[in-house]
């Protein structure tokens, strides 16, 4: 059975990192570079950087604040926010990102996930996904928002998690809007749901507030990696502790 990982994002807006909850009312936490450094030396599976508001600015993903850090970690960098184009992709890479995450674009023109899939590889393409719960007439619908969570676009999750796979990406990261940055739990629901839709790796996003929460998620939720902000950016849990939790419970990890 393959490890499952445990996955740190750093939402990064105008050079610093920042956690909201459910994408607004932000603070600030910390130097993105000295985070980076931390979450390697705590053992880290993997590394997500979110330009949080390039998206929705028009403007581009700060391709020498990627390059810094990787010029500090060692381990797997997934970025995305701002990336338009397949030449917005190839400088992230060429900066040092393992992985380049699409999301807004990737709604607008479908295609760019198969073009990046083309030159770099599956492996390399992630669908970031904001999903979020919507009601209509008394009736639930699970809906993907663009631009930084400020636009419903109205397309319905689990139909957009199947396109992404077929046009060509590798892996999801389903970040569920309701629960973001709430550290009340992700959407086990929601996050079954997709894992059970597609055959590529999904990871989960929004809602860890503690190691219970990331066993659920990657138990009943089936999911293959767990991604938390909030619960290590403020020193509630380090990642030895939540593997060592998950581990104790047969959870497969990669521990030092």
């Amino acid at each position: 059975m393959l490890a499952k990982r445990i996955i740190p994002c750093l939402d990064v807006d105008r050079g610093r990192v920042v956690k909201g909850v459910r994408f607004f009312d932000h603070v600030d936490a910390g130097d993105p570079v000295e985070q980076a450094r931390r979450y390697q030396d705590d053992g880290a599976d993997e590394l997500v950087f979110y330009d949080i508001t390039a998206s929705y600015e028009g403007r581009q993903i700060m391709v020498d604040l990627v390059r810094r850090v990787m010029d500090e970690i060692f381990m797997p960098l997934t970025v995305g926010g701002g990336i338009r184009t397949l030449d917005d992709a190839t400088a992230l890479i060429q900066a040092g990102a393992e992985k380049v995450s699409v999301n807004s674009a990737a709604v607008r023109r479908p295609v760019l996930i198969t073009e990046i899939a083309r030159k770099f590889g599956r492996c390399a393409t992630v669908l970031g996904l904001d999903a979020n719960r919507v009601r209509r007439d008394g009736v639930e619908y699970w809906e993907v928002f663009i631009d930084g969570g400020r636009v419903n676009t109205g397309i319905r999750v689990m139909d957009w998690v199947k396109q992404a796979e077929a046009l060509g990406a590798g892996e999801i990261v389903l970040n569920v809007m309701n629960a973001d940055g709430t550290v009340s739990g992700y959407d086990i629901e929601m996050t079954a749901a997709v894992s059970d839709a597609v055959k590529i790796p999904v990871v989960a996003s929004g809602g860890a507030g503690s190691p219970e929460h990331l066993y659920e998620v990657l138990t009943a939720g089936r999911a293959d990696a767990a991604l938390a902000a909030s619960i290590f950016h403020f020193g509630r849990f380090s990642i030895p502790q939540v593997k060592r939790f998950l581990a104790d419970r047969g959870v497969p990890v990669r521990l030092f």
